[in-house]
């Protein structure tokens, strides 16, 4: 599969770091982006490399020459005028005749490639776009899509928005060769806007989502970020071909204030210092994964769509404080009948309810997940009971407990205890 890097760009808000090379070539921890990104792609046997050169454009060819030197093949598009973030793309027609990668040549990743190409495959859509969460959604273009994956909705920064799912474009594309029959000429053209946008009616954009590392490093605050994950061996740890370890966190009472059986949207509040404690969380390396029992979908009070909407207003009023989820698993079911309105498709008894452990080990076959390198946080003992079955470590957020369990006042003060522990170890 051939890969083609967008490395042309002048990258105005950088320039304070570094004016003196063009954007890939800034260095982190001693070495370009733009050989990050290669080594990474090389070392998954991505190595027949496109790249569109523009703004200092000399300097990367120099530097890489053939590609010879990184056990790569590298060819290049030289942009005389600049051609926004797709224009380029136009000189691709008759070279590439199967799927290729796209990359935008700001961007740190470790990403498993080989599941995303599968994923793209499995759309048979022309272009599929690796999404996931961030800690500035608010500052990102938001992407909804349906169960399929089917994108449904892109809302850019400056689009009014409410509530929504914290799913942004980290940047990478698998792009199917007839997507590039639609450049009829050389033009300057953007990448959203232009070409991928037009494709949601058509339903030929699907997004692959995964808690993999991606970050671009476009302005000085995210430069420094992402040079603190590659000193820390974040970035190291994420791909998915690594085995991970996760947080596993209760919802309500956990995160957001315990209400009884959470029906009103207007009812989800965040507890004081569970976004700072979700933000630990991002930072560590471990994933962040809420698992909640929704009996209320089964019992007929809320529908699917509402408590996905509710899910929405947690994600944002986390994202507001700059933390994340990485996943939400609900379990809809509820055993016991005679409830007005009841769903009886839900009334029975599933693997997934706590204090079974199905919703956890679900998550740790989509995620890689080492269970017993997690945690499993909440405030009751179906919590505990759940994560000691899937063979997690407990700790729960309450009155100290006899039986050993490690137990603590509030979320922050639980995950800083944990986060110093795995330091330690």
């Amino acid at each position: 599969m051939k890969t083609v890097i967008m490395a042309g760009g002048k990258g105005s808000r950088i320039q304070e770091v570094n004016s003196e090379v063009p954007k890939p070539m800034i260095p982190i921890c001693g070495k370009p982006v733009l050989r990050y990104q290669i080594e990474s792609l090389v070392r998954q046997g991505f190595r027949d490399i496109i790249l569109v050169i523009g703004h200092l454009g000399k300097q990367i060819e120099e530097y890489f020459g053939d590609g010879s030197k990184y056990e790569a093949v590298i060819s290049y598009i030289r942009e005389e005028t600049p051609l926004g973030t797709a224009g380029a793309l136009y000189y691709l027609r008759g070279m590439i005749r199967e799927d290729f990668l796209l990359l935008n040549g700001d961007i740190i990743f470790h990403v498993d490639l080989r599941r995303f190409a599968q994923a793209h495959k499995e759309h048979k859509a022309l272009v599929t776009i690796y999404t996931h969460p961030n800690d500035h959604p608010y500052d990102s273009g938001v992407i909804a899509a349906d169960e399929s994956g089917c994108v449904t909705s892109w809302l850019s920064r400056e689009e009014e928005r409410l509530w929504y799912k914290n799913r942004v474009n980290a940047g990478l594309h698998m792009i199917s060769p007839g997507l590039l029959e639609r450049f009829t000429e050389v033009k300057r053209l953007d990448l959203d806007r232009d070409i991928l946008k037009p494709l949601i009616p058509e339903r030929q954009l699907y997004v692959y989502d995964s808690p993999e590392y991606v970050k671009d490093m476009g302005t000085p605050e995210r430069y420094q970020a992402v040079a603190r994950d590659m000193e820390s061996g974040i970035v190291a740890q994420r791909s998915l071909v690594y085995r991970q370890k996760a947080i596993f966190l209760d919802r309500d009472g956990t995160i957001n204030r315990y209400v009884g059986f959470l029906t009103n949207i207007d009812d989800m509040e965040l507890i004081d210092g569970a976004a700072k404690a979700v933000r630990l969380v991002n930072e560590s390396g471990y994933l962040a994964i809420i698992v909640t029992n929704q009996p209320v979908i089964a019992r007929g009070e809320v529908s699917v769509e509402e408590l996905r909407n509710i899910h929405n207003k947690l994600e944002t009023l986390l994202g507001r404080e700059g933390a994340y989820v990485d996943d939400i698993f609900y379990c809809p079911h509820h055993p016991a009948g005679g409830y007005d309105g009841e769903r009886k498709e839900y009334k029975k008894e599933c693997v997934c309810r706590k204090p079974k452990p199905g919703m956890l080990l679900l998550a740790a076959q989509k995620y890689h997940i080492d269970l017993r390198q997690s945690w499993m946080i909440g405030d009751s003992e179906s919590d505990m009971e759940a994560g000691r079955a899937a063979g997690c470590r407990v700790a729960y957020l309450g009155e100290q407990k006899d039986n050993g369990t490690p137990s603590y006042r509030n979320l922050l003060e639980c995950i800083r205890d944990i986060v110093q522990g795995a330091k330690s170890e």
